[in-house]
């Protein structure tokens, strides 16, 4: 019966390749953490303070709120945080709304730095319903 030595290297080679790609890999590293830090929003997220108060709702600047089935909730770091861990808890968030729902899709709940930022959204009124002024153009 003829084993495999897992000792030896089947070619030579084969170890430098891969001690050259982990070496890149270590070398790419710092350049990665450095993007990673500043977070780019999305034009439309707004500004807001949001309260969980279970999994399936949250008061988002004083008005109550549905989570949406898929929400996202990023921390800090940009990592994803379940919603029932800030149960209780009132962070400032930037976020964004389901369009046909009105529900809460996805939110990042902000640095003290990135609070600081000018936004707007904390004294905007989501709501699905439409006039006829809006419809029509402005007159002058």
């Amino acid at each position: 019966m003829n084993r495999c030595n897992t000792l030896r290297p089947a070619h030579p080679r084969r170890w430098w390749l891969a001690a050259l790609c982990a070496a890149a890999a270590c070398t790419a590293a710092p350049s990665f953490a450095q993007v990673a830090q500043g977070r780019n929003f999305p034009p439309a997220a707004l500004r807001g303070t949001l309260t969980v108060e279970n999994t399936a709702t949250a008061t988002l600047n004083g008005q109550p709120i549905r989570l949406a089935p898929g929400l996202r909730l990023f921390g800090p770091q940009n990592s994803l945080v379940m919603a029932h861990t800030l149960q209780g808890k009132s962070v400032t968030v930037n976020y964004m709304t389901e369009a046909s729902t009105g529900w809460l899709l996805t939110a990042w709940i902000l640095t003290p730095a990135e609070a600081a930022q000018p936004r707007k959204g904390s004294d905007a009124t989501v709501t699905n319903i439409r006039t006829e002024a809006d419809a029509q153009p402005a007159l002058r």
